[in-house]
């Protein structure tokens, strides 16, 4: 009988220290999808972003405006990442726009690319800004 109570502590402490560990682990890997707060200077850069896609005209010369909205993504990350670990949440947010116009501005490097190609490119980013606005403007 002593045994079997030796065991049984044992087994308890060993799942007791496995829960520890768990739960110890997990609070700090969510603390990387908690939402930061409102940030004044975020919200105005990313309506920049906007409008900057908004003004993409693909009668003009394509690379300078794509490097232009680059600038403004890129601003907005070195931003975020000054602010701090409480911030990368929106580095997440924008990520596939910085991969889409990486693109376009890999593409219009040498010369334009064609007026339908920058036209899609042009509604693609469009609609991600329209998202990563909503919700970096959507937080309190």
């Amino acid at each position: 009988m002593r045994c079997w109570l030796i065991v049984v502590n044992i087994i308890m402490k060993t799942l007791l220290l496995a829960v520890a560990f768990t739960l110890l682990t997990g609070c700090s890997t969510v603390v990387g999808w908690i939402p930061s707060f409102s940030d004044p200077n975020q919200s105005a850069r990313i309506t920049d972003v906007r409008l900057a896609v908004d003004a993409l005209d693909c009668a003009r010369s394509q690379h300078p405006q794509a490097v232009a909205i680059a600038r403004e993504l890129r601003w907005f990350e070195l931003y975020s990442q000054t602010a701090g670990r409480r911030h990368q949440d929106v580095i997440r947010v924008i990520a596939p726009m910085q991969d889409t116009v990486a693109d376009f501005v890999k593409r219009t490097e040498v010369k334009d690319a064609s007026l339908v190609y920058c036209d899609l490119k042009k509604r693609v980013m469009q609609e991600q800004a329209a998202r990563a606005a909503g919700v970096i403007q959507g937080r309190f």
